[in-house]
């Protein structure tokens, strides 16, 4: 393989609200925590782990504003998009470094109170519409005629 790949796929939920930045050319930029946990069973002592990893979600123009209006603390949420490091300077002029994902495509995935059939999709991508998301077939609803594959 010749290319390079860098693509981060989160489920998590939010840490807080949206925090907006606007620019003078009429962009704006949002940011919001998200938090991944990991739990598993120690083998050793036999008691439930559980970490909470943090990430720092980065979203841009038309994508931040519905993330804003619509994304609030505590809200569970599909990110789908790259990581990119940052380097800036503190007060007393040392360098940091601040690693972020830049999102480029979203789903909500909390239900919204007071809505019947909440549609997941609905501002999902800063680039392009979501197709409509297909039913996934149970490996038992595959038509027998179609299983001639000789593996």
């Amino acid at each position: 393989m010749s290319g390079t790949i860098n693509k981060v796929i989160l489920i998590g939920h939010t840490g807080d609200e949206v925090k907006m930045h606007y620019f003078e050319g009429g962009g704006c930029v949002g940011n919001f925590p998200l938090a991944t946990n990991e739990t598993y069973t120690n083998r050793t002592t036999g008691e439930k782990v559980s970490n909470t990893e943090w990430h720092n979600i980065v979203v841009r123009n038309k994508a931040a504003e519905i993330c804003e209006k619509y994304l609030h603390k505590g809200d569970k949420v599909y990110i789908e998009g790259r990581l990119k490091t940052r380097k800036w300077q503190d007060d007393q002029g040392k360098d940091r470094y601040t690693t972020e994902i830049q999102c480029l495509e979203f789903t909500f995935l909390s239900p919204k109170p007071g809505e019947g059939n909440p549609n997941p999709n609905a501002g999902a991508s800063q680039s392009q519409q979501n197709p409509v998301q297909e039913p996934v077939k149970a490996p038992d609803s595959v038509n027998k005629e179609e299983d001639d594959l000789p593996f």
